[in-house]
């Protein structure tokens, strides 16, 4: 199949080295490539806990690409040609990522003014003790 064979040849390519396995989703059922051991996304049998693992990685994944084309623009590249879809994709991964952080932030900002805020609040309950000025 075409559509699994171009990039394995690709990443073959760009990382100088072929891969071994794959882990695709059940779209590609049924697809062999020589050299390449295919995994299909829900498998269960005949699988170490490494691969079950991969498995379960691509899966994590999944959302968060589904989030970057809804949310983050990643459905639409407006940049024209092969470097433009390249720095699409990157821009939006970039994107992604300050948004994860700038959330981080906004927790940590919360926690900070909740702290501060008992803090002021247990230091007017605490009584004042005025002590004589020394000479």
């Amino acid at each position: 199949m075409a559509g699994l064979a171009e990039p394995l040849e690709q990443v073959g390519v760009l990382a100088d080295v072929q891969p071994e396995i794959a882990v695709v989703d059940k779209g590609y059922r049924g697809v062999e490539i020589d050299g390449v051991r295919i995994l299909l996304s829900g498998q269960k049998r005949g699988l170490t806990r490494t691969l079950h693992a991969m498995i379960k990685r691509r899966s994590a994944i999944e959302p968060s690409i589904g989030h970057m084309k809804a949310d983050g623009r990643l459905g639409r590249n407006p940049l024209k040609g092969v470097l433009g879809d390249a720095l699409h994709a990157v821009l939006c991964g970039a994107g992604h990522n300050i948004r994860l952080l700038l959330k981080k932030l906004r927790l940590l900002c919360a926690q900070i003014l909740a702290s501060l805020q008992d803090w002021l609040v247990a230091s007017a309950a605490a009584p004042v003790i005025q002590t004589p000025p020394v000479v």
